[in-house]
């Protein structure tokens, strides 16, 4: 076997290197073997050639970490053991308690993919290294470091969630063990934990480490605030221990008294719960009063309900607190009773009821799938816990190519909250808190996402942008020509449906900006005398376009267009070096025509000029320093990345870029028919009385002009005010026809058009 040096500088913040490997003392060696026995007492549910593969990992794990040593002093080895040995509380595979093992060498230890590949198989060699952090790449931020690195796990997780297991119970071990890391250091990881892991353990239901997460992130972070919160638990749990004894010994009788066999544990609220609960809402601890509860484990689920009214006629359930998470689970799978009972002395007492299966399932989710080997038909829903939301992750990363979008795209939706409502089939139907009509529609489909045109709740139409309740029944209504509003972004709560429409909105910009870059370029190169651009396909210009792209540094010709559609690249530069590959070829200058084009090119109007009618979306913006209007003379000018920007001709800030960027000019004209409104400012002075504004609004709406911002500015000196509106209009001579009729309003002193300050 060859074993992988240590190495010298090992990027793991728990360890530090040792010396030589004369550090590694008999005692220490003996430590971590007596580690693994433990680990292998565990591992009898695998059989003699699991344990066997598990050993193998060891045996290589342990040389590869051999002379490292954690910050406690002892051998690195024993974090793999441990990491290992919570897997194995979880029941999972060989293959993921050998990655476990394993999951530092990749990292740290200078080992490769393929030798892992070769040693333990395909599978655990992807186990590794959708764990391993990204440390030898090189990114501009830490943050953008750190993006990337949660992309991949989170992609390797979708693939396979053992990855995201390993990862947890290495996490949870690294936050166990961290008072032996800097104190420099605590904050950074534990809020890491608190932001990040502890929500990915909630959503995939491993509610035992979730909770476990929450609390030693607490106690790093706000170590004196843990500190005194416990001791005051501490208090109140001696305080109230005859209470709880009491209430115990009254429903064990109660169900006993029945003949049902039931399992009653206590449990508490978590430290950071209560911390949670007490800054949220403002309360001091004294008024937490569902600090200790109960629950009941039963064999069936027409027990639970039978459980639940035997609790209802002992004690008086509080109004408003009860919740049927077994009819309708939580999107993590967890399903329960709960009810909150006013018990004895007022104190109120929350009762969760289950079966075992439930009970398996709320404390490990998705690892219950390993846990629990009964028959199918009661294995099946554990198989599916959380696989809607890993297949999510897929669909979030074929749309998002960037870490950091990527990551903001799946942080929305690792909040626990959420919303059910219903399809007009009755079929139920999981959201997070605060989604509208459109992410229901996503969620549904992309295609019903990209078609809806309107949505109806409870059978009455409402607006897109409306959030869902629970218990709502949702219906989208769908258009073949629809397509996704930008707007949406705005509203929209889910990831998956804010990454289907800005990737429906970025390939729409990159179309529109490839044909308008086909457009430039074509107009460029009849300004060196030449009709048009060569076909790709001609044989008379074999490989012009190689040529072309060897020289602009393109991948290929679409991606040439779209970068002078966008500005990236200047239309002339490329048709002059385009001209002479032509020439080059035997294909001669059109002498009428170049003499036609560069007369024309001084005027206003070229016939090669860009027609702009409203519809070029994101390819064509229209400055909102100067607002052009049809019938205005504009200019365009393609900024840096920003595609097509139009001003008027007139605009100071357009002659300001003119004077130092003038080679970035273009001629446009505007269309005879153009295809929808534009928007343009308007500032009218009126005498300050009462109900002016509704005047003004009514004759602008009287002469067919939309308002779509209006400021009321500042009163003047002489009772005069200045009402800025933002307006649509067809023309010019629609906004000359609109201020013709506002200047004949009574209180309205002048009305204009906004122009830019020179």
């Amino acid at each position: 076997m060859n074993a992988a040096q240590p190495s010298t500088t090992p990027a793991n913040p728990g360890k530090t290197p040792a010396a030589g490997p004369e550090a590694r003392t008999a005692a220490a060696a003996n430590a971590a073997a007596a580690s693994f026995a433990a680990l292998t007492d565990n591992l009898g549910y695998l059989g003699p050639a699991g344990i066997e593969q598990v050993r193998q990992a060891y045996r290589f794990a342990d040389e590869a970490h051999l002379g490292q040593l954690r910050n406690s002093g002892e051998p690195y080895i024993t974090h793999p053991i441990a990491v290992a040995a919570q897997c194995a509380v979880w029941k999972l595979d060989a293959q993921a308690l050998m990655a476990a093992l394993l999951h530092d060498a990749l990292e740290d230890c200078g080992v490769t993919k393929s030798q892992l590949m070769d040693r333990f198989g395909m599978q655990v060699a992807e186990l590794v290294d959708g764990l391993t952090k990204l440390d030898k790449l090189q990114f501009n931020t830490r943050e953008e470091n750190q993006a990337e690195s949660f992309r991949k796990m989170l992609l390797a997780m979708a693939r396979d969630v053992r990855v995201i297991l390993i990862k947890l119970a290495d996490r949870t071990h690294n936050m166990r063990t961290m008072g032996d890391m800097p104190r420099s250091k605590w904050g950074r990881i534990a809020s890491e934990t608190l932001d990040i892991y502890a929500p990915i353990a909630h959503r995939l239901g491993l509610n035992q480490t979730y909770r476990e997460l929450q609390d030693l992130s607490f106690r790093h972070l706000h170590p004196w605030r843990q500190s005194v919160l416990a001791k005051a638990v501490a208090k109140a749990r001696s305080r109230r221990r005859d209470l709880i004894q009491k209430v115990q010994a009254d429903v064990d009788a109660a169900f006993a008294a029945l003949g049902m066999k039931i399992r009653i544990a206590g449990r508490e609220k978590t430290l950071y719960s209560i911390y949670r609960k007490m800054d949220d809402k403002r309360l001091s601890f004294a008024q937490v009063t569902d600090i200790y509860g109960f629950r009941i484990i039963v064999p069936t689920i027409t027990d639970c309900y039978t459980a639940l009214g035997v609790l209802h006629q002992m004690y008086k359930p509080v109004p408003g607190k009860f919740k049927d998470h077994i009819a309708i689970a939580k999107v993590n799978g967890y399903q329960s009773l709960h009810t909150t009972l006013v018990g004895p002395s007022g104190i109120n007492i929350e009762f969760q009821m289950r079966t075992e299966e439930m009970h398996l399932v709320a404390e490990a989710g998705v690892a219950a799938h390993w846990l629990y080997k009964a028959s199918d038909h009661k294995g099946a829903p554990s198989e599916r816990l959380g696989t809607q939301w890993l297949q999510s992750l897929l669909d979030i990363q074929s749309e998002t190519r960037d870490a950091a979008e990527f990551w903001d795209h799946v942080k929305v939706d690792l909040f626990p909250d959420a919303v059910y409502v219903f399809t007009p089939k009755s079929q139920i139907m999981a959201l997070p808190r605060g989604a509208t009509l459109v992410d229901f529609a996503y969620a549904i489909h992309s295609n019903i996402g990209d078609r809806t045109v309107a949505g109806k709740l409870n059978g009455e139409q409402v607006p897109l942008r409306t959030e869902l309740k629970n218990g709502d029944v949702v219906e989208i209504i769908t258009a073949p020509v629809s397509s996704p509003n930008p707007a949406w972004l705005g509203f929209v709560r889910t990831g998956r449906a804010r990454s289907k429409i800005r990737h429906y909105l970025k390939t729409l910009a990159q179309t529109e900006s490839e044909d308008l870059g086909e457009k430039l370029l074509t107009q460029a190169l009849r300004a060196e005398g030449l009709e048009k651009l060569p076909d790709p396909r001609d044989p008379a210009f074999p490989g012009i376009w190689e040529k072309l792209l060897r020289f602009t540094g393109n991948k290929n010709r679409s991606e040439l267009m779209t970068d002078i559609g966008l500005g990236k690249r200047i239309a002339s530069i490329v048709a002059k070096r385009l001209m002479v590959l032509m020439t080059e070829n035997g294909e001669k200058r059109d002498a009428l025509l170049l003499t036609r084009e560069r007369y024309t090119s001084h005027e206003k109007l070229s016939q090669g000029a860009v027609i702009l009618d409203g519809s070029e979306n994101a390819s064509v913006k229209y400055a909102s320093c100067c607002r052009p209007i049809p019938g205005d003379a504009i200019v365009g000018y393609l900024g840096r990345g920003e595609g097509l920007v139009v001003h008027t001709a007139d605009c100071a800030s357009a002659r300001r870029l003119q004077h130092k960027d003038s080679e970035r000019f273009i001629a446009v004209d505007w269309s005879d028919e153009p295809v929808r409104p534009f928007e343009t400012g308007l500032v009218v002075t009126v005498t300050n009385r009462k109900g002016v504004l509704a005047r003004v609004a009514a004759d602008l709406a009287a002469s067919e002009v939309d308002i779509t911002q209006v400021d009321m500015g500042e009163e003047g000196p002489a009772d005069t005010a200045d009402l800025r509106f933002i307006v649509s209009v067809q023309d010019t001579p629609h906004l000359d026809a609109a201020l013709r009729h506002l200047s004949r309003t009574p209180s309205v002193l002048r009305a204009t058009r906004i122009k830019p300050a020179g």
